[in-house]
């Protein structure tokens, strides 16, 4: 059997707000819903200093999501079927992680939303979700490499890219849902103070991550839900 779907050729691990407001208006906001794999027409939102579609051009494709595990290829000696078995399993042991809730930050020259409070509980859910999935990663290749590498790491980021593919993983996570690509100091805080009062009553307080989404990217870049797993496990 193939190690993986012919439609998809990365998978990651993702959380994805579903079935709320907020999740209606990020996928509108970013003109791509995750869930339904589809586009979706951008709301009509004045005073933004560049058009919607040129901020949120970056993040587009990967659709509303905090990113758990970072997107990775399976290795060709898998199926893909005990792939999903073995990932819906561990989740299954792992509990649930709350928040204190989300804030609209600016991080470098991006908008994001960032979780408020303790972060504990999600930097160990990464973590085990992260080992559990690595035996299934296939090697990066040296462009792979390269491509990382050309942004700048530190030697610890270096490290943590030769050892799980990916530089801000385990010590180095910050979990985040980015919501514009790369602006100017000005376009960032023209877009930020149009952007946080439409946000601010979509999110109502506290959140709980209690499922993880299994994702694909296709042959075009975009990301698409496959499958949500349930975390069952009891808090520590």
């Amino acid at each position: 059997m193939a190690a993986t779907t012919p439609s998809f050729r990365r998978y990651a691990l993702y959380f994805v707000p579903e079935h709320s407001a907020f999740a209606a208006f990020g996928a509108s906001w970013l003109g791509w819903d995750i869930v339904t794999g589809q586009t979706e027409p951008h709301p009509q939102i004045p005073n933004l200093p560049l058009d919607i579609s040129e901020i949120t051009e970056t993040p587009r494709r990967y659709g509303l999501h905090g990113t758990i595990v970072p997107p990775f290829r399976f290795k060709s000696n898998h199926c893909f079927t005990d792939v999903v078995q073995d990932i819906a399993s561990e989740c299954e042991k792992l509990a649930p992680a709350p928040l204190a809730g989300l804030e609209l930050v600016q991080l470098g020259r991006f908008l994001a939303l960032v979780p408020m409070g303790d972060t504990a509980a999600l930097g160990t859910l990464a973590a085990k979700v992260l080992q559990a999935c690595d035996p299934f990663r296939a090697p990066l290749s040296t462009a792979d490499l390269e491509r990382h590498r050309a942004k700048g790491l530190s030697d610890q980021q270096d490290a943590l890219l030769m050892r799980w593919g990916y530089p801000y993983v385990m010590e180095a996570f910050r979990f985040h849902i980015t919501l514009t690509g790369k602006l100017s100091k000005t376009q960032a805080r023209l877009t930020y103070e149009v952007l946080s009062p439409l946000l601010t009553p979509l999110l109502d307080g506290a959140l709980v991550i209690d499922r993880l989404a299994l994702v694909g990217e296709d042959d075009a870049g975009s990301f698409h839900l496959i499958s949500q797993f349930p975390l069952k496990g009891a808090a520590a």
